[in-house]
């Protein structure tokens, strides 16, 4: 039973407490913006890229994968439109010199800081991209720009992917990278940061035909964070208004997930029509349509973008799987409900004690179900204290090694949800785990936001 409310401070302290996300640089004050993931946390990521690619690469036979340089040519960016328009207006607080933007505040209300009231800068913009040189002398002609995402990669190479992999449309083409943003203000841990990682698809389709693969598209990202054991209902559209749309956009839909800070951008689909590969086109001078082999008729294909924060991801799936449960009069465990696909550790394996031959026991399993998933040894404290441990890292299956064990074959198997304990041998651990696995249901009902 859910016992207490989420916050932010609680999933910042479990994140560093058990090795999710440290602060970049922590031993010299640490950098503002920029964080590193610990050994829980980059498995954590890593599974969660991993099934975000099986979703969108090997459940379909018409979408393709790429990996784009993250530096690119500076006129991709002129191109784009990201030299014109991605600027962000900046206003500074007088008296206490905090930075906003200039769009997010009221300018003739208090400062969100200090209180005072009126007393901010005249708004300047703000180019939102980092820029650097490449060669050994800066100069105009050296300008690079570090990319601030990754979909221009994918319209670049769009001709190349098609006369490589004789892909037809409509088809898709999927990438995850690394994309940077000189925001003027980042917050809330890593949900908003100057360093981030996104999960795109390009979706390349005839002109007539986008609006129906729009909403298919829609559909099937949604459904994609319940088969990741997303909560449904802290989840919901939001249509971009008139004034909200890009300027290349014809159609725009957030998926927002509700953070213990509010209801937030996770994932955005984009019907971001023909604009793309026309510019590109007009920069580059290279003919970027599509000839129908069938039809004969050549034309520039509509993209229908789906683009998801994977650091952002990593952070929706540590608020919704974070739990403080009431398991005893005043004993309280902290548990996250991992979907078993993506926790950083499939399997504990513990023996109940350490003599008696039982560790070499318990070590032989758990170097045999190293082979098909990740474990973890502990044979340090009570059990009762190794399951709580294995909670606090969403840890779904605990194998537990007795006396009986060494009589009988049989191991105690718990799960972390329920808590229940069953007895099976030896031989069909994995077998268990991996129908276990298969049909995973969320059990109970995790603390609000």
């Amino acid at each position: 039973m859910a016992t207490q409310e989420t916050t932010m401070d609680k999933i910042v302290s479990l994140a560093k407490r058990r090795g999710f996300v440290f602060q970049s640089s922590e031993i010299y004050g640490g950098l503002t913006s920029a964080w590193d993931y610990g050994p829980m946390g980059v498995e954590l990521k890593n599974r969660i890229q991993r099934f975000w690619w099986r979703e969108m690469t090997q459940l379909h036979d018409n979408i393709v994968g790429l990996d784009a340089a993250i530096m690119m040519h500076p006129r991709v960016w002129e191109a784009s439109g990201h030299v014109e328009n991605f600027h962000d207006p900046m206003v500074d607080c007088k008296h206490c010199k905090s930075r906003f933007r200039a769009d997010h505040i009221d300018l003739n209300e208090a400062c969100p800081t200090c209180g005072t009231k009126g007393e901010f800068t005249e708004p300047r913009e703000f180019n939102l991209m980092f820029k650097t040189h490449m060669g050994p002398i800066p100069s105009d002609d050296s300008i690079v720009y570090l990319r601030p995402e990754t979909a221009q990669g994918i319209y670049v190479n769009y001709k190349n992917v098609v006369q490589t992999s004789r892909v037809k449309i409509p088809f898709g083409i999927a990438q995850v990278g690394k994309a940077f943003r000189n925001e003027i203000v980042t917050k809330n841990f890593i949900f908003r940061t100057c360093e981030f990682e996104q999960m795109e698809m390009q979706y390349f389709v005839k002109p007539g035909d986008d609006e129906e693969t729009f909403n298919y598209w829609k559909e099937k990202r949604m459904a994609y964070y319940d088969k990741l054991g997303i909560r449904m209902e802290k989840l919901h559209f939001h249509q971009h208004g008139p004034g909200e749309l890009a300027h290349y956009a014809k159609d725009a839909y957030d998926i927002e997930y509700e953070f213990p800070f509010g209801w937030k951008e996770l994932e955005g689909i984009h019907n971001r029509t023909d604009f793309d590969l026309n510019r590109h086109s007009e920069y580059s001078r290279k003919d970027l349509t599509y000839l129908d082999e069938e039809s004969k008729e050549r034309f520039v294909p509509y993209i229908i973008e789906t683009s998801a924060g994977l650091t952002r991801s990593l952070l929706m799936v540590l608020c919704d799987a974070y739990d403080e449960e009431e398991v005893a009069e005043g004993d309280i465990r902290t548990v996250l409900h991992f979907h078993p696909q993506i926790a950083p550790i499939t399997v504990g394996v513990f023996p109940l004690v350490k003599k008696d031959g039982l560790s070499e026991l318990a070590k032989k399993i758990e170097l045999e179900l190293r082979e098909d998933y990740t474990t973890y040894y502990d044979q340090s404290g009570a059990i009762g204290r190794r399951y709580r441990r294995q909670d606090e890292i969403g840890t779904p299956y605990c194998i537990t090694i007795d006396y009986q064990t060494k009589e009988d074959k049989t191991v105690t198997l718990r799960y972390r949800d329920s808590m229940e304990q069953i007895r099976i041998p030896i031989s069909e651990i994995s077998a268990t785990i991996k129908k276990a696995m298969k049909e995973y249901k969320r059990v109970g009902v995790a603390a609000s936001s």
